[in-house]
């Protein structure tokens, strides 16, 4: 097996993996603040509303499969796909609530686990 040219990577990964999930408890506070200006109105939520749901689950989905936590990230992934087909308007909004409310409930109970339910 090959030596790392790095031989502390492991142990800078391991930081950052930690600071990442430092972070989770914040990001959910922020998907949750975005969520909750989507509802406000009830009915079809405001553009900038849909645009900062969209750019937080984006951020998820970008980095936290590098950091170990595939399964938040793929269902962030996934959940911003939608809120996406909602702002080029193909997609229905009603759908997407539940969906973030589910994702909210199951990353506060453990965000890196690798089962999504």
């Amino acid at each position: 097996m090959a030596t790392p040219v790095d031989p502390d990577f492991r142990a800078r990964l391991a930081a950052l993996n930690d600071k990442f999930a430092a972070t989770v408890p914040a990001t959910l506070d922020k998907i949750r603040a975005a969520l909750a200006l989507c509802v406000a109105g009830g009915g079809q939520p405001p553009q900038d509303a849909l645009h900062q749901l969209h750019e937080v689950l984006h951020g998820v989905a970008g980095s936290a499969g590098t950091f170990g936590f595939t399964v938040f990230g793929q269902e962030a992934r996934r959940i911003e796909q939608m809120v996406r087909a909602v702002l080029n308007g193909q997609g229905a909004w009603a759908p997407v609530v539940p969906e973030v409310e589910k994702l909210l409930a199951w990353a506060a109970r453990d965000a890196k686990a690798s089962h999504y339910d």
